[in-house]
């Protein structure tokens, strides 16, 4: 495993991140695919013994139970200071509505800590844009969430490059705790973050995340075949029904990539990612250990300038998508 530095902060996470919206209790929440704990332990103990430091769940992931079911294997498998946990607050769990203001946001990181079974997280995320509370109020409980030494960093996710812009102006005009990571969605078929948000991050010094890296599976197969969660999967196919001629194509390019390296698709398409400027840490999702190792050799895998450019040169603009 590689590592870098998570932006302008002193953490060192693994070049994957592991995202963890596949472990939850499917009868909790609205994703009946998710692998319940005894499904989920093994697969994070082997991440963990693969290199992979940097763990990414979000309060309202299965209810709540996947920040259950991270936290007791994280405490069971490795020492707190060994790991990277980042959480998110903003969507309704249970009583707690949706939403980011300050009564929300203290409630929402005192029940994830009681949850993940710590005393803090090391990334407090704002999982969408609240255009509902204003947006000092939002900033101001975050920094003090950070002084309260329940998270030691803030990043954002899901936003107009304006509105992440304008956030972090208001945190330096009133001293507030900076946001340090982007979590965007950003892959091969999905790619308009490069016009304005991804610049932005890199001159800020700021940690892009990507999520769905592999548009959510599509690739990661032939394309059309479908799975189970994709049938399902109704997110996923609001993200990305609108451009499928176009994606198509790009997919034909990526699978001939991987035949002339050798690798997979998925192994392919994560190592494009992985030469931005910028990315961090793209965000895996995995049901199965062997899966997991594939993606994990991507980290070994360079392109050639000649083959990113075979693998963008299809592209055409997308509509901008998953900020609700």
């Amino acid at each position: 495993m590689h590592y870098q530095q998570l932006g302008n902060t002193d953490l060192k996470v693994s070049r994957l991140c592991l995202g963890c919206m596949t472990f939850g209790e499917p009868d909790r929440g609205n994703h009946a695919w998710t692998l319940p704990e005894e499904s989920s332990r093994p697969i994070i103990q082997h991440a963990l013994e693969r290199g992979i430091n940097f763990f990414d769940t979000a309060n309202s992931y299965s209810a709540g139970s996947s920040e259950e079911i991270v936290g007791r294997a994280l405490r069971d498998f490795a020492r707190r200071d060994e790991v990277v946990v980042a959480t998110k607050v903003y969507h309704q769990v249970g009583d707690l509505p949706q939403g980011l203001s300050r009564a929300q946001i203290l409630r929402s990181i005192d029940d994830s800590l009681t949850r993940l079974g710590m005393d803090y997280v090391d990334l407090l995320q704002i999982h969408r844009w609240d255009y509902t509370t204003p947006l000092e109020e939002t900033l101001e409980a975050l920094h003090d969430v950070v002084k309260a030494g329940k998270a030691r960093y803030i990043g954002a996710s899901s936003m107009h490059a304006w509105q992440f812009a304008k956030a972090i102006y208001t945190q330096d005009k009133h001293n507030w705790t900076r946001f340090v990571t982007m979590q965007d969605q950003y892959n091969l078929i999905q790619r308009e973050e490069e016009r304005e948000m991804l610049p932005l991050c890199y001159s800020e010094g700021i940690a892009v995340l990507p999520w769905s890296p592999l548009a959510r599976g599509r690739l990661t197969r032939p394309w059309g075949e479908t799975t189970a969660r994709l049938i399902s999967d109704e997110f996923g196919k609001s993200l990305y029904q609108s451009s499928e001629e176009n994606d198509a194509q790009i997919a034909e390019r990526l699978a001939y990539i991987a035949h002339d390296t050798g690798a997979s698709r998925a192994q392919v398409a994560l190592a494009w990612l992985l030469s931005k400027p910028g990315v961090t840490a793209p965000i895996i999702g995995t049901s199965r250990q062997e899966q997991l190792d594939d993606l994990l050799n991507a980290v070994d895998l360079t392109l050639s300038p000649e083959q990113i450019a075979e693998l963008e040169t299809p592209y055409q603009p997308h509509h901008v998508v998953g900020f609700s």
